[in-house]
């Protein structure tokens, strides 16, 4: 069975206080074993967000890691940093790193590697800009960005990570994909993993969706087969939208 993940990444927002502040909403919903959730502070937040989820089932993700355990590498962090501080998830290729700060598929690869070997469990973005998109090229790029991410990687270690498919044209736009056009390249994505690994297990790797995901459109998203969850911006700031997009994921467990 895959069950739902909603993931929310906060990117660059929350002070400490804030983020405790927002912690202790989000533990007054009530979702139940139906669906998983997490959230991924900046990188400042990570040990007290760690304290103030408690017993709580939400699960903590970072928004990033190196693929070096330690060195001169100023700015970054490792992965023995972040999983001392308790956290289980991290996102790797957001299109913010790729085209901010100039990530490329060889690094993302050495990344998802380190942090699979780690025991954590990668969240690896994809997608297409709109300039990809008019073009048609959306198939192209997914498939050329998860087949170097995963150079080398084996099926078993694949099963492990979760997906996002995230085109860059929706992402803090207000714009999302329809939840037909969502599907249809998640389907697509499910077809590039059943390449690499064995149908049994490309069938077991969830794949979400992300890219302006709210209430309003949740519901219908979370209605087709292939999206698993999503991985939230914008809305993961506010506890009353988290808790909404939730709501409608814990209807869903998809076998």
């Amino acid at each position: 069975m895959r069950k739902p993940l909603i993931a929310g990444n906060w990117k660059m927002n929350n002070t400490c206080a804030q983020a405790v502040g927002l912690i202790e909403e989000l533990k007054k919903g009530h979702w139940g074993d139906e669906v998983e959730v997490a959230v991924c502070p900046p990188f400042t937040a990570l040990r007290d967000v760690k304290q103030a989820l408690g017993n709580s089932p939400i699960r903590l993700g970072a928004q990033n890691v190196y693929c070096e355990d330690a060195g001169a590498f100023t700015g970054e962090v490792s992965v023995p940093m972040l999983k001392e501080l308790g956290v289980e998830l991290v996102i790797l290729g957001h299109s913010e790193r790729r085209n901010v700060f100039g990530e490329t598929d060889g690094l993302v690869n050495k990344k998802a590697a380190k942090v699979l070997k780690s025991g954590m469990v990668p969240i690896l973005c994809v997608g297409e800009t709109l300039e990809e998109r008019e073009q048609d090229k959306t198939q192209d790029v997914v498939r050329r960005q998860i087949v170097q991410d995963l150079n080398g990687l084996t099926g078993e270690e694949i099963e492990k990570m979760v997906i996002a498919y995230e085109p860059i044209w929706a992402i803090g736009t207000g714009r999302s994909a329809t939840a037909a056009e969502a599907d249809r390249v998640i389907g697509y994505i499910r077809g590039i993993l059943e390449d690499l690994t064995d149908g049994r297990l490309a069938q077991t790797i969830r794949i979400l969706y992300g890219g302006s995901v709210k209430p309003g459109n949740a519901e219908a998203l979370f209605e087709m087969p292939h999206i698993d969850g999503a991985l939230v911006g914008g809305a993961s700031l506010k506890a009353n939208e988290f808790l909404g997009i939730i709501k409608y994921a814990a209807g869903k467990e998809i076998g």
